[in-house]
Protein backbone atom coordinates (compact mmCIF):
# COMPACT_ATOMS: atom_id res chain seq x y z
CA UNK A 1 0.00 0.00 0.00
CA UNK A 2 1.43 3.26 -1.07
CA UNK A 3 2.11 6.26 1.74
CA UNK A 4 1.51 10.06 1.82
CA UNK A 5 4.15 11.94 4.11
CA UNK A 6 2.49 14.49 5.83
CA UNK A 7 3.36 17.52 8.17
CA UNK A 8 1.15 17.34 12.01
CA UNK A 9 1.26 20.56 13.16
CA UNK A 10 -0.31 19.18 15.79
CA UNK A 11 1.92 16.80 16.94
CA UNK A 12 4.83 18.83 15.77
CA UNK A 13 6.23 16.37 12.66
CA UNK A 14 6.42 14.17 9.48
CA UNK A 15 4.20 11.34 9.55
CA UNK A 16 3.78 8.73 6.70
CA UNK A 17 0.28 7.61 6.13
CA UNK A 18 -1.88 5.25 3.88
CA UNK A 19 -2.97 6.51 1.43
CA UNK A 20 -6.62 7.34 1.40
CA UNK A 21 -6.49 7.57 5.16
CA UNK A 22 -9.75 9.61 6.50
CA UNK A 23 -8.70 12.37 9.13
CA UNK A 24 -10.92 10.68 11.78
CA UNK A 25 -9.02 7.56 11.72
CA UNK A 26 -5.51 9.61 11.29
CA UNK A 27 -6.77 11.00 14.52
CA UNK A 28 -7.35 7.98 16.45
CA UNK A 29 -4.13 6.02 14.97
CA UNK A 30 -1.98 8.74 16.35
CA UNK A 31 -4.19 9.61 19.72
CA UNK A 32 -4.47 13.80 18.19
CA UNK A 33 -5.75 15.46 21.30
CA UNK A 34 -6.82 18.89 21.65
CA UNK A 35 -8.63 20.63 24.74
CA UNK A 36 -11.87 19.56 23.14
CA UNK A 37 -13.32 17.17 20.91
CA UNK A 38 -11.50 17.51 17.26
CA UNK A 39 -13.64 18.54 14.83
CA UNK A 40 -12.07 19.04 11.85
CA UNK A 41 -8.01 20.33 9.99
CA UNK A 42 -6.84 22.86 8.02
CA UNK A 43 -5.34 20.70 5.37
CA UNK A 44 -2.70 23.15 3.25
CA UNK A 45 -4.81 25.99 4.51
CA UNK A 46 -7.82 25.09 3.50
CA UNK A 47 -10.97 23.80 6.09
CA UNK A 48 -11.52 20.29 5.70
CA UNK A 49 -14.23 17.92 7.97
CA UNK A 50 -12.95 14.58 9.56
CA UNK A 51 -14.44 12.58 6.30
CA UNK A 52 -11.67 14.00 4.10
CA UNK A 53 -9.34 11.60 2.52
CA UNK A 54 -5.29 12.07 2.65
CA UNK A 55 -4.40 11.16 -0.16
CA UNK A 56 -1.38 13.46 -0.96
CA UNK A 57 1.42 15.34 0.59
CA UNK A 58 -0.04 18.11 3.15
CA UNK A 59 0.61 20.39 6.28
CA UNK A 60 -2.35 19.40 8.58
CA UNK A 61 -3.40 21.37 11.38
CA UNK A 62 -6.45 20.32 13.67
CA UNK A 63 -8.71 22.28 15.07
CA UNK A 64 -11.41 22.20 18.11
CA UNK A 65 -14.52 24.10 19.46
CA UNK A 66 -11.54 27.13 20.19
CA UNK A 67 -11.19 27.47 16.76
CA UNK A 68 -13.55 30.35 14.58
CA UNK A 69 -13.49 27.72 11.97
CA UNK A 70 -14.83 24.68 14.66
CA UNK A 71 -16.98 26.91 16.16
CA UNK A 72 -18.53 27.66 12.95
CA UNK A 73 -18.83 24.08 12.23
CA UNK A 74 -20.17 23.28 15.47
CA UNK A 75 -23.22 26.03 15.22
CA UNK A 76 -23.82 25.00 11.02
CA UNK A 77 -24.46 21.63 12.77
CA UNK A 78 -26.94 23.00 15.75
CA UNK A 79 -28.74 24.35 12.65
CA UNK A 80 -29.21 21.31 11.12
CA UNK A 81 -30.04 19.27 14.51
CA UNK A 82 -32.78 21.95 14.92
CA UNK A 83 -34.44 21.34 11.63
CA UNK A 84 -34.37 17.57 12.25
CA UNK A 85 -36.29 17.50 15.62
CA UNK A 86 -38.70 20.22 14.10
CA UNK A 87 -39.43 17.30 10.78
CA UNK A 88 -40.04 14.98 13.66
CA UNK A 89 -42.25 16.29 15.73
CA UNK A 90 -43.87 18.99 13.49
CA UNK A 91 -45.93 18.52 9.97
CA UNK A 92 -44.03 18.77 6.78
CA UNK A 93 -45.91 21.88 6.11
CA UNK A 94 -44.00 23.87 9.13
CA UNK A 95 -41.13 26.39 7.90
CA UNK A 96 -38.03 26.68 10.79
CA UNK A 97 -36.68 30.29 9.88
CA UNK A 98 -32.83 31.01 11.73
CA UNK A 99 -33.26 34.79 11.58
CA UNK A 100 -30.47 36.69 13.43
CA UNK A 101 -27.75 36.11 16.08
CA UNK A 102 -28.54 37.70 19.77
CA UNK A 103 -28.13 37.18 22.90
CA UNK A 104 -25.60 34.52 22.70
CA UNK A 105 -27.52 32.44 20.31
CA UNK A 106 -29.98 32.63 17.04
CA UNK A 107 -33.16 33.57 16.89
CA UNK A 108 -35.45 31.66 15.20
CA UNK A 109 -39.18 31.30 14.16
CA UNK A 110 -41.74 28.72 12.94
CA UNK A 111 -44.37 29.49 10.42
CA UNK A 112 -47.38 27.56 8.73
CA UNK A 113 -47.99 26.13 12.51
CA UNK A 114 -51.70 25.50 13.55
CA UNK A 115 -50.69 25.43 17.14
CA UNK A 116 -49.03 28.78 18.61
CA UNK A 117 -45.15 28.33 19.49
CA UNK A 118 -45.10 28.05 23.19
CA UNK A 119 -43.00 27.13 26.40
CA UNK A 120 -44.24 23.09 25.79
CA UNK A 121 -43.59 23.02 22.34
CA UNK A 122 -39.59 24.83 22.60
CA UNK A 123 -39.29 22.17 25.51
CA UNK A 124 -40.26 19.54 23.21
CA UNK A 125 -38.09 20.46 20.37
CA UNK A 126 -35.19 20.34 22.98
CA UNK A 127 -35.72 17.01 24.24
CA UNK A 128 -36.00 15.97 20.80
CA UNK A 129 -32.48 17.77 19.81
CA UNK A 130 -31.28 16.08 22.72
CA UNK A 131 -32.48 12.27 21.91
CA UNK A 132 -30.87 12.83 18.57
CA UNK A 133 -27.52 13.75 19.91
CA UNK A 134 -28.18 10.72 22.39
CA UNK A 135 -27.69 8.41 19.44
CA UNK A 136 -25.08 10.02 17.77
CA UNK A 137 -26.46 9.89 14.37
CA UNK A 138 -24.15 10.26 11.01
CA UNK A 139 -24.27 13.29 9.65
CA UNK A 140 -23.58 12.30 5.70
CA UNK A 141 -22.27 14.89 3.30
CA UNK A 142 -22.96 13.51 -0.45
CA UNK A 143 -21.84 15.08 -3.38
CA UNK A 144 -24.07 14.96 -6.68
CA UNK A 145 -25.06 16.96 -9.89
CA UNK A 146 -26.24 20.22 -9.05
CA UNK A 147 -29.20 19.51 -11.05
CA UNK A 148 -29.68 16.54 -9.34
CA UNK A 149 -29.55 18.46 -6.01
CA UNK A 150 -31.81 20.91 -7.47
CA UNK A 151 -34.45 18.43 -7.71
CA UNK A 152 -33.64 17.02 -4.40
CA UNK A 153 -34.51 20.42 -2.64
CA UNK A 154 -37.85 20.81 -4.94
CA UNK A 155 -38.91 17.12 -3.46
CA UNK A 156 -38.12 18.26 -0.07
CA UNK A 157 -40.01 21.52 -0.12
CA UNK A 158 -36.87 23.68 -0.02
CA UNK A 159 -38.09 26.13 -1.95
CA UNK A 160 -35.44 28.74 -0.94
CA UNK A 161 -32.80 26.38 -1.62
CA UNK A 162 -33.81 25.26 -5.31
CA UNK A 163 -34.45 28.81 -6.52
CA UNK A 164 -30.98 29.88 -5.94
CA UNK A 165 -29.25 26.66 -6.62
CA UNK A 166 -31.63 26.04 -9.90
CA UNK A 167 -29.14 29.03 -11.66
CA UNK A 168 -25.80 27.72 -10.12
CA UNK A 169 -22.70 27.40 -12.41
CA UNK A 170 -21.30 24.99 -10.52
CA UNK A 171 -21.20 21.00 -11.87
CA UNK A 172 -21.44 19.68 -8.23
CA UNK A 173 -23.04 20.29 -5.16
CA UNK A 174 -22.77 18.35 -1.63
CA UNK A 175 -25.82 18.12 -0.09
CA UNK A 176 -25.83 17.12 3.87
CA UNK A 177 -27.92 14.19 5.46
CA UNK A 178 -29.51 13.74 8.84
CA UNK A 179 -31.66 10.24 8.64
CA UNK A 180 -34.33 11.28 6.86
CA UNK A 181 -34.08 15.19 6.68
CA UNK A 182 -31.49 16.58 3.55
CA UNK A 183 -30.61 20.17 3.48
CA UNK A 184 -27.68 22.68 2.15
CA UNK A 185 -25.14 24.69 4.35
CA UNK A 186 -22.29 26.78 3.65
CA UNK A 187 -19.63 25.14 5.18
CA UNK A 188 -18.62 21.42 6.74
CA UNK A 189 -20.41 19.68 9.59
CA UNK A 190 -19.30 17.60 12.54
CA UNK A 191 -19.34 14.41 11.58
CA UNK A 192 -22.48 12.94 14.28
CA UNK A 193 -25.19 14.65 16.14
CA UNK A 194 -22.44 12.67 18.80
CA UNK A 195 -20.60 15.76 19.02
CA UNK A 196 -23.21 18.67 19.94
CA UNK A 197 -23.21 18.02 23.38
CA UNK A 198 -23.83 21.64 24.30
CA UNK A 199 -26.47 24.08 23.16
CA UNK A 200 -30.10 25.63 24.98
CA UNK A 201 -33.59 26.09 23.19
CA UNK A 202 -35.67 28.67 24.63
CA UNK A 203 -38.76 30.59 24.47
CA UNK A 204 -37.42 34.22 23.48
CA UNK A 205 -39.79 37.06 22.42
CA UNK A 206 -42.07 35.85 19.93
CA UNK A 207 -40.00 33.28 18.49
CA UNK A 208 -37.23 30.92 20.41
CA UNK A 209 -33.45 31.21 20.74
CA UNK A 210 -31.02 28.56 19.97
CA UNK A 211 -28.31 28.95 22.48
CA UNK A 212 -24.71 28.33 21.19
CA UNK A 213 -21.50 27.91 23.23
CA UNK A 214 -19.69 31.07 24.69
CA UNK A 215 -17.24 31.29 21.67
CA UNK A 216 -14.04 30.83 24.38
CA UNK A 217 -15.15 27.95 26.44
CA UNK A 218 -17.81 25.09 24.79
CA UNK A 219 -18.49 24.35 28.06
CA UNK A 220 -20.34 27.32 29.01
CA UNK A 221 -23.55 28.44 28.01
CA UNK A 222 -24.10 32.62 27.96
CA UNK A 223 -26.29 33.74 30.20
CA UNK A 224 -29.67 34.95 28.07
CA UNK A 225 -29.84 38.69 28.11
CA UNK A 226 -33.11 40.36 26.90
CA UNK A 227 -31.94 42.57 24.54
CA UNK A 228 -35.48 44.79 23.24
CA UNK A 229 -33.76 47.59 21.52
CA UNK A 230 -31.13 45.44 19.44
CA UNK A 231 -34.58 42.97 18.97
CA UNK A 232 -36.89 45.71 17.33
CA UNK A 233 -34.03 47.10 15.30
CA UNK A 234 -33.34 43.46 13.74
CA UNK A 235 -37.45 43.36 13.70
CA UNK A 236 -38.23 46.20 11.62
CA UNK A 237 -35.16 45.24 9.00
CA UNK A 238 -36.71 41.89 8.60
CA UNK A 239 -39.99 42.81 8.21
CA UNK A 240 -38.91 45.80 5.59
CA UNK A 241 -36.95 43.58 3.77
CA UNK A 242 -40.26 40.87 3.34
CA UNK A 243 -41.99 43.93 2.75
CA UNK A 244 -40.19 44.26 -0.36
CA UNK A 245 -40.04 41.16 -1.51
CA UNK A 246 -36.78 40.26 -1.13
CA UNK A 247 -35.57 38.17 2.53
CA UNK A 248 -33.44 36.11 0.24
CA UNK A 249 -30.69 36.11 -2.09
CA UNK A 250 -32.10 34.57 -4.76
CA UNK A 251 -34.76 37.26 -4.82
CA UNK A 252 -32.26 40.02 -4.65
CA UNK A 253 -30.53 37.87 -7.86
CA UNK A 254 -33.83 37.70 -10.21
CA UNK A 255 -33.86 41.56 -9.96
CA UNK A 256 -30.71 41.58 -10.62
CA UNK A 257 -30.77 39.17 -13.71
CA UNK A 258 -34.03 41.32 -15.04
CA UNK A 259 -32.28 44.21 -14.52
CA UNK A 260 -35.10 45.88 -11.62
CA UNK A 261 -32.90 46.25 -8.93
CA UNK A 262 -32.24 49.95 -9.73
CA UNK A 263 -35.55 50.65 -7.81
CA UNK A 264 -35.39 48.13 -5.07
CA UNK A 265 -31.74 50.22 -4.34
CA UNK A 266 -33.19 53.38 -4.28
CA UNK A 267 -36.06 52.34 -1.78
CA UNK A 268 -33.43 50.45 0.56
CA UNK A 269 -31.22 53.76 0.36
CA UNK A 270 -34.40 56.04 1.05
CA UNK A 271 -35.30 53.85 4.00
CA UNK A 272 -32.18 54.14 5.62
CA UNK A 273 -32.14 58.03 5.25
CA UNK A 274 -35.87 58.13 6.48
CA UNK A 275 -34.57 56.14 9.34
CA UNK A 276 -31.68 58.53 10.28
CA UNK A 277 -34.23 61.53 10.00
CA UNK A 278 -36.21 60.02 12.46
CA UNK A 279 -33.62 59.91 14.69
CA UNK A 280 -32.71 63.35 14.00
CA UNK A 281 -36.34 64.01 15.14
CA UNK A 282 -36.37 62.01 18.52
CA UNK A 283 -33.01 64.76 19.12
CA UNK A 284 -34.96 68.10 18.27
CA UNK A 285 -37.90 66.48 20.78
CA UNK A 286 -35.29 66.93 23.38
CA UNK A 287 -34.17 70.59 23.76
CA UNK A 288 -31.54 69.51 26.54
CA UNK A 289 -29.29 67.96 24.33
CA UNK A 290 -25.72 69.58 23.49
CA UNK A 291 -24.03 66.44 22.38
CA UNK A 292 -24.98 63.25 20.25
CA UNK A 293 -22.43 60.43 20.76
CA UNK A 294 -22.12 57.80 18.17
CA UNK A 295 -21.09 54.37 18.79
CA UNK A 296 -20.56 51.04 16.90
CA UNK A 297 -18.51 48.47 15.95
CA UNK A 298 -15.43 48.16 12.80
CA UNK A 299 -17.00 48.93 9.82
CA UNK A 300 -20.50 49.92 10.63
CA UNK A 301 -20.49 52.68 8.73
CA UNK A 302 -20.23 55.23 11.99
CA UNK A 303 -18.45 57.60 10.21
CA UNK A 304 -21.03 58.49 7.24
CA UNK A 305 -23.91 57.91 9.46
CA UNK A 306 -22.19 60.90 11.65
CA UNK A 307 -22.40 62.74 8.59
CA UNK A 308 -25.83 62.12 7.28
CA UNK A 309 -27.16 62.97 10.78
CA UNK A 310 -25.31 66.23 11.07
CA UNK A 311 -26.91 67.19 7.46
CA UNK A 312 -30.41 65.74 8.91
CA UNK A 313 -29.99 68.16 11.73
CA UNK A 314 -29.21 71.05 9.69
CA UNK A 315 -32.28 70.47 8.09
CA UNK A 316 -33.69 70.78 11.69
CA UNK A 317 -31.37 74.41 12.42
CA UNK A 318 -28.84 73.21 13.78
CA UNK A 319 -25.61 73.95 13.93
CA UNK A 320 -23.90 70.69 13.89
CA UNK A 321 -20.29 70.38 15.50
CA UNK A 322 -17.80 67.23 14.83
CA UNK A 323 -15.65 66.11 17.35
CA UNK A 324 -13.37 62.99 17.05
CA UNK A 325 -12.16 61.17 20.56
CA UNK A 326 -9.50 59.83 18.31
CA UNK A 327 -8.06 63.49 18.79
CA UNK A 328 -7.86 63.12 22.78
CA UNK A 329 -6.11 59.91 22.92
CA UNK A 330 -3.08 59.69 26.00
CA UNK A 331 0.77 60.59 24.73
CA UNK A 332 2.37 57.37 22.95
CA UNK A 333 3.71 56.51 25.92
CA UNK A 334 0.63 56.72 28.42
CA UNK A 335 -1.18 54.35 26.32
CA UNK A 336 -1.91 51.04 28.23
CA UNK A 337 -0.57 47.68 26.70
CA UNK A 338 -2.39 44.00 26.49
CA UNK A 339 -1.35 41.27 28.03
CA UNK A 340 0.92 40.51 25.18
CA UNK A 341 2.71 43.85 25.57
CA UNK A 342 1.44 45.74 22.40
CA UNK A 343 -0.39 48.90 22.89
CA UNK A 344 -3.72 48.56 22.95
CA UNK A 345 -5.22 51.98 21.69
CA UNK A 346 -8.79 50.62 22.02
CA UNK A 347 -8.71 50.69 25.74
CA UNK A 348 -10.84 53.52 27.43
CA UNK A 349 -7.88 54.28 29.07
CA UNK A 350 -6.36 55.15 25.76
CA UNK A 351 -7.89 58.53 25.78
CA UNK A 352 -7.44 61.10 27.78
CA UNK A 353 -10.78 61.30 30.06
CA UNK A 354 -9.76 64.42 32.27
CA UNK A 355 -9.25 66.39 29.29
CA UNK A 356 -11.82 65.07 27.17
CA UNK A 357 -14.58 65.64 29.92
CA UNK A 358 -13.29 69.13 30.58
CA UNK A 359 -12.97 70.13 26.77
CA UNK A 360 -17.15 69.25 26.81
CA UNK A 361 -17.97 71.02 30.13
CA UNK A 362 -16.18 73.88 28.71
CA UNK A 363 -17.55 74.01 25.66
CA UNK A 364 -21.38 73.14 27.22
CA UNK A 365 -20.73 76.18 29.59
CA UNK A 366 -20.23 78.30 26.27
CA UNK A 367 -16.01 78.73 26.42
CA UNK A 368 -13.98 78.83 23.84
CA UNK A 369 -12.33 75.91 23.62
CA UNK A 370 -8.97 74.99 21.69
CA UNK A 371 -8.89 71.72 20.61
CA UNK A 372 -6.32 69.23 19.99
CA UNK A 373 -5.15 67.18 16.63
CA UNK A 374 -3.59 63.66 17.42
CA UNK A 375 -0.53 62.75 15.05
CA UNK A 376 -0.80 59.02 15.34
CA UNK A 377 2.64 58.75 13.59
CA UNK A 378 4.66 60.38 16.68
CA UNK A 379 1.72 59.75 19.27
CA UNK A 380 1.17 63.27 20.31
CA UNK A 381 -1.54 65.67 20.44
CA UNK A 382 -1.21 68.75 18.82
CA UNK A 383 -2.32 72.26 19.19
CA UNK A 384 -2.54 74.35 16.31
CA UNK A 385 -4.67 76.89 17.55
CA UNK A 386 -8.06 75.36 16.46
CA UNK A 387 -10.93 76.99 18.16
CA UNK A 388 -14.63 76.35 18.67
CA UNK A 389 -17.30 77.65 21.06
CA UNK A 390 -20.74 76.60 20.80
CA UNK A 391 -23.46 78.93 19.92
CA UNK A 392 -27.18 78.39 21.02
CA UNK A 393 -28.07 76.38 18.23
CA UNK A 394 -24.48 74.42 18.15
CA UNK A 395 -24.55 70.78 18.93
CA UNK A 396 -21.61 68.80 19.34
CA UNK A 397 -21.71 65.13 17.06
CA UNK A 398 -19.22 62.43 18.51
CA UNK A 399 -18.22 59.71 16.96
CA UNK A 400 -15.99 56.95 18.92
CA UNK A 401 -16.28 53.34 20.10
CA UNK A 402 -16.06 54.03 23.77
CA UNK A 403 -19.39 56.47 23.47
CA UNK A 404 -21.76 54.40 24.78
CA UNK A 405 -19.33 53.60 27.99
CA UNK A 406 -20.75 56.06 30.80
CA UNK A 407 -17.21 56.56 31.87
CA UNK A 408 -16.54 58.36 28.75
CA UNK A 409 -18.41 61.54 29.59
CA UNK A 410 -18.99 60.94 33.14
CA UNK A 411 -18.34 64.66 34.43
CA UNK A 412 -21.24 65.74 32.16
CA UNK A 413 -24.68 65.66 32.83
CA UNK A 414 -27.01 62.52 31.22
CA UNK A 415 -29.96 64.93 30.31
CA UNK A 416 -27.40 66.75 27.32
CA UNK A 417 -26.45 63.62 25.98
CA UNK A 418 -28.17 61.64 23.45
CA UNK A 419 -26.64 58.56 23.18
CA UNK A 420 -27.00 56.42 19.31
CA UNK A 421 -25.60 52.74 18.42
CA UNK A 422 -24.83 51.86 14.80
CA UNK A 423 -24.19 48.53 13.10
CA UNK A 424 -24.53 47.07 10.28
CA UNK A 425 -27.44 44.16 10.86
CA UNK A 426 -27.71 42.45 7.76
CA UNK A 427 -31.31 42.03 7.00
CA UNK A 428 -31.02 39.74 4.07
CA UNK A 429 -30.50 36.02 4.14
CA UNK A 430 -28.93 33.22 2.04
CA UNK A 431 -31.88 30.92 2.56
CA UNK A 432 -34.23 30.40 5.51
CA UNK A 433 -31.72 28.02 7.73
CA UNK A 434 -28.76 30.00 6.93
CA UNK A 435 -29.03 34.04 8.15
CA UNK A 436 -25.92 36.12 6.90
CA UNK A 437 -23.24 36.80 10.17
CA UNK A 438 -23.54 40.66 10.59
CA UNK A 439 -19.73 40.04 11.12
CA UNK A 440 -19.63 38.62 7.88
CA UNK A 441 -20.98 41.53 6.47
CA UNK A 442 -18.91 43.90 8.41
CA UNK A 443 -15.45 41.50 7.23
CA UNK A 444 -16.25 42.27 3.94
CA UNK A 445 -16.81 46.10 3.87
CA UNK A 446 -13.48 46.23 6.46
CA UNK A 447 -11.34 44.30 3.38
CA UNK A 448 -12.65 46.57 0.72
CA UNK A 449 -11.77 49.90 2.37
CA UNK A 450 -8.73 48.69 4.09
CA UNK A 451 -6.99 47.54 0.63
CA UNK A 452 -8.82 50.97 -1.34
CA UNK A 453 -7.47 53.81 1.98
CA UNK A 454 -5.18 52.37 4.39
CA UNK A 455 -2.96 50.40 2.40
CA UNK A 456 -3.68 46.76 3.49
CA UNK A 457 -3.94 43.59 1.94
CA UNK A 458 -6.42 41.23 2.80
CA UNK A 459 -3.71 38.72 4.80
CA UNK A 460 -3.33 42.02 7.07
CA UNK A 461 -7.22 42.79 7.43
CA UNK A 462 -7.87 39.00 8.50
CA UNK A 463 -5.10 38.47 10.77
CA UNK A 464 -6.34 41.46 12.41
CA UNK A 465 -9.97 40.13 12.61
CA UNK A 466 -9.59 38.51 15.61
CA UNK A 467 -8.21 41.11 17.78
CA UNK A 468 -10.98 43.57 16.49
CA UNK A 469 -13.56 41.17 17.23
CA UNK A 470 -12.04 40.62 21.02
CA UNK A 471 -11.86 44.79 21.21
CA UNK A 472 -15.69 44.94 20.37
CA UNK A 473 -17.07 42.39 22.91
CA UNK A 474 -15.40 44.20 25.60
CA UNK A 475 -15.45 47.71 24.75
CA UNK A 476 -18.84 47.93 22.37
CA UNK A 477 -21.32 45.31 22.75
CA UNK A 478 -21.58 45.54 26.56
CA UNK A 479 -23.03 49.35 26.17
CA UNK A 480 -25.09 48.59 22.97
CA UNK A 481 -28.50 48.47 25.35
CA UNK A 482 -27.35 52.23 26.51
CA UNK A 483 -28.46 53.86 23.33
CA UNK A 484 -31.55 56.14 23.16
CA UNK A 485 -31.61 54.82 19.32
CA UNK A 486 -29.84 52.53 17.08
CA UNK A 487 -29.48 52.71 13.45
CA UNK A 488 -29.07 49.52 10.87
CA UNK A 489 -26.54 50.93 8.54
CA UNK A 490 -26.76 47.22 6.25
CA UNK A 491 -28.12 47.48 2.88
CA UNK A 492 -30.00 44.48 1.34
CA UNK A 493 -27.86 45.24 -1.80
CA UNK A 494 -24.72 46.20 -0.62
CA UNK A 495 -22.96 42.57 -1.03
CA UNK A 496 -23.81 42.47 -4.36
CA UNK A 497 -22.25 45.67 -5.05
CA UNK A 498 -18.98 44.57 -2.44
CA UNK A 499 -18.35 41.42 -4.47
CA UNK A 500 -15.97 42.49 -7.29
CA UNK A 501 -13.99 44.58 -4.94
CA UNK A 502 -13.66 41.78 -2.17
CA UNK A 503 -13.28 39.24 -4.48
CA UNK A 504 -10.32 40.58 -6.51
CA UNK A 505 -9.00 41.22 -2.94
CA UNK A 506 -9.12 38.16 -1.73
CA UNK A 507 -8.19 36.29 -4.43
CA UNK A 508 -4.32 37.61 -3.94
CA UNK A 509 -4.32 35.33 -0.76
CA UNK A 510 -1.78 33.26 -1.08
CA UNK A 511 -2.13 29.43 -0.28
CA UNK A 512 0.31 29.62 2.15
CA UNK A 513 -0.40 31.81 4.66
CA UNK A 514 -3.11 30.76 7.49
CA UNK A 515 -5.66 33.40 6.09
CA UNK A 516 -6.04 31.26 2.80
CA UNK A 517 -8.70 29.31 4.52
CA UNK A 518 -10.85 32.60 5.40
CA UNK A 519 -10.17 34.19 1.92
CA UNK A 520 -11.51 30.87 0.47
CA UNK A 521 -14.52 30.78 2.90
CA UNK A 522 -15.48 34.50 1.98
CA UNK A 523 -14.80 34.09 -2.02
CA UNK A 524 -17.17 30.42 -1.83
CA UNK A 525 -20.51 32.60 0.15
CA UNK A 526 -20.06 35.81 -2.23
CA UNK A 527 -20.05 33.61 -5.16
CA UNK A 528 -23.58 33.08 -4.12
CA UNK A 529 -24.79 36.76 -5.02
CA UNK A 530 -24.92 38.31 -8.31
CA UNK A 531 -23.04 41.91 -8.66
CA UNK A 532 -24.37 44.68 -8.71
CA UNK A 533 -22.26 47.69 -10.62
CA UNK A 534 -21.77 50.46 -8.19
CA UNK A 535 -22.97 53.01 -10.15
CA UNK A 536 -26.39 52.70 -9.23
CA UNK A 537 -25.33 53.44 -5.69
CA UNK A 538 -26.07 57.37 -4.62
CA UNK A 539 -23.05 59.74 -3.66
CA UNK A 540 -24.19 59.66 -0.07
CA UNK A 541 -24.54 56.19 0.74
CA UNK A 542 -23.06 54.14 3.43
CA UNK A 543 -21.57 52.23 0.72
CA UNK A 544 -19.40 54.96 -0.55
CA UNK A 545 -16.97 54.70 2.42
CA UNK A 546 -15.57 51.86 1.34
CA UNK A 547 -15.69 51.69 -2.37
CA UNK A 548 -15.47 55.14 -2.49
CA UNK A 549 -16.70 57.75 -4.61
CA UNK A 550 -18.47 60.01 -1.54
CA UNK A 551 -19.98 63.24 -1.66
CA UNK A 552 -18.32 63.23 2.01
CA UNK A 553 -14.64 64.04 2.92
CA UNK A 554 -13.49 61.72 5.23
Amino acid sequence: MSTVSIYCITMKKVVEVPYGTPLQEFIKTHHIQLETDVLGALVNNKVRDLTYRIHKPAIIDFFDYSSTYGHDMYVRSLYFLLCKAVDDLLPRSVKLHIKHSISGGRYCTITNMDEPLTEDLVSRLYQQMRKLVDKDLPIERVGMLTPDAVKLFQDHGLEDKFELFKNRDRIFTSVYALGDVVNYYYGFMVPSTGYLKMFGLEKYESGMLLKVPSSKNINVLPKTRHLPKLFSVYQRQKEWAEQMGVPYVYEMNRLVAEDKALDTILMAEAFQEKRIASVADAIKNRPEVKMVLISGPSSSGKTTTCKRLSVQLGVLGYHPVQISVDDFFVERDETPKDKNGKYDFEALEAVDLPLFNKTLADLIAGKRVELPTFDFANGTKLWTGKSIQLDEKSIMVIEGIHCLNPKLTEQVPDEVKFKIFVSALTSISIDRQNPIPTTDNRLIRRIVRDYNYRGYSAVDTLRRWRSVRNGEEKNIFPFQENADEMINTSLIFELGVLKPYATAILNEVPETCVEYAEATRLLKFLSFFKTIPEVAIPGTSILREFVGGSKFNY
